[in-house]
């Protein structure tokens, strides 16, 4: 994972609505109760906390400087390592993994979706979040007006995130051949649809968020919406077995 991180940065655009907003999409489709979850490359431990109200949760997150913001209004378990960490836990031991913008600053995805395999339950899902190019393209052309940098997106070119470094991009698709065909994606939800293109002096106000919201879940699973994207968030399972 990238080491240049702007960790109070990152922290204060968690805290505007618009970074509310962005979790409380992610939530909504991964809400649950009496699971055992696993939020590996937890951050601020934003999610883990708020799964932790009605499930039992174990975060694993390497920055240690993260870790001294980190939310803990419900109580979880909180690792300090990496894949280190995900190597000393049993096989089966979790209903749902979650790794939100995490593997685009990995080099070893494959070794990562293999633990996460080894650790998920025979019917539970993996909660992924990820770049979505032509969404970058949309917002650094549009919201940034950095043709620059979209031009280089269109080209397949890396350029650095604002909080996190340079972003090692990948495709959707691309998460199964990590995995070796052994996981397979089972939706793909629009993230950041609309309001990414938004300038952030409309993004104020509880009448702005409970709209942008319900239109962003209206619009998640419409292909053409979802395409466009700033971000993915995509469920894996296990896949099938092939009989012989």
């Amino acid at each position: 994972m990238s080491k240049k991180v702007n960790v109070q940065g990152y922290l204060d655009s968690i805290r505007m609505p618009w970074g509310r907003l962005f979790y409380e999409l992610i939530w909504h489709n991964i809400e649950c109760s009496g699971k055992r979850i696993l939020d590996f490359g937890s951050g601020f431990g934003y999610t883990a906390d708020h799964l932790a109200k009605y499930n039992r949760v174990v975060a694993v997150e390497p920055n240690k400087e993260m870790l001294e913001y980190r939310f803990d209004d419900h109580d979880y378990e909180q690792i300090n390592g990496g894949i280190e960490v995900l190597k000393t836990m049993p096989a089966q031991s979790f209903d749902v993994i979650v790794c939100h913008n995490v593997l685009e600053y990995m080099d070893n995805r494959e070794e990562v979706l293999s633990e996460f395999k080894r650790l998920l339950k025979a019917d539970g899902y993996i909660s992924i979040i990820k770049h979505n190019r032509a969404g970058k393209i949309m917002q650094k052309a549009v919201f940034e007006n950095n043709v620059d940098e979209a031009l280089k997106l269109l080209a397949h070119e890396d350029v650095e995130s604002v909080y996190f470094g340079m972003v090692n991009a990948y495709e959707d698709c691309q998460l199964e051949e990590y995995a070796k065909g052994m996981l397979r994606i089972d939706k793909i939800y629009g993230l950041r649809i609309f309001y990414a293109l938004q300038k952030n002096e409309f993004k104020t106000g509880e009448e702005w968020f409970s709209k942008m919201y319900d239109l962003e879940c209206k619009a998640e699973e419409i292909p053409e919406f979802r395409d466009i994207a700033f971000s993915h968030h995509i469920i894996l399972r296990h896949a099938p077995v092939s009989m012989p």
